[in-house]
């Protein structure tokens, strides 16, 4: 099987429609992409299943963690260091009485044992305001990554969670 990565070729000065130029992937460079993939898929179902250990194993020890609620902020939300700090966060999402969160698209680029990587998520949220209000939050979020393999295992080293918009609405039962 032939596995591809595009590229995006830019359109010339006459205004050509642009083209898409590939190149074929080595079969440890597709693996590669397919475990970071994996990776934040996992962050996503530990996410939804409640499962803060499981999220947090998915980290480096040392690994730096970044949320910013207002992604055009120049100062972040929370700066968390160590993988045990991630604990809190993640045990957060009992808050809520459901959530489900959808990966979109994604971009990687890999050097070696390390990579750096782009990824878009819609999270909803569901939860009862203070009047018992079934209600459901929908943010659009990215995630800027710095990606380590170590031992075999592809781990986020630092994970910047930037929440672009929010919209909190009714929600039926």
């Amino acid at each position: 099987m032939i596995v591809y990565k595009c590229q995006l070729v830019l359109a010339s000065a006459k205004g050509d429609t642009a083209v898409n130029a590939h190149s074929a992937l080595s079969p440890q460079e597709a693996a590669d992409r397919l475990a970071i993939r994996e990776l934040v898929d996992a962050y996503a179902h530990c996410a939804d299943r409640r499962d803060a250990k499981g999220q947090r194993e998915l980290f480096t020890t040392d690994t730096h963690f970044v949320v910013y609620m207002d992604a055009t902020s120049a100062e972040p939300t929370q700066d968390l260091h160590g993988r045990d700090a991630l604990i809190p966060i993640f045990e957060n999402l009992n808050t809520y009485t459901a959530t489900t969160h959808f990966n979109g698209q994604s971009t990687v680029d890999l050097d070696g044992d390390r990579a750096t990587g782009e990824s878009y998520c819609i999270a909803h949220h569901v939860f009862s305001d203070e009047a018992g209000q079934r209600k459901l939050m929908i943010a659009s979020i990215r995630y800027l990554d710095q990606f380590v393999k170590q031992d075999g295992e592809w781990l986020f080293a630092e994970r910047r969670l930037m929440v672009d918009w929010t919209e909190t609405r009714a929600s039926q039962p």
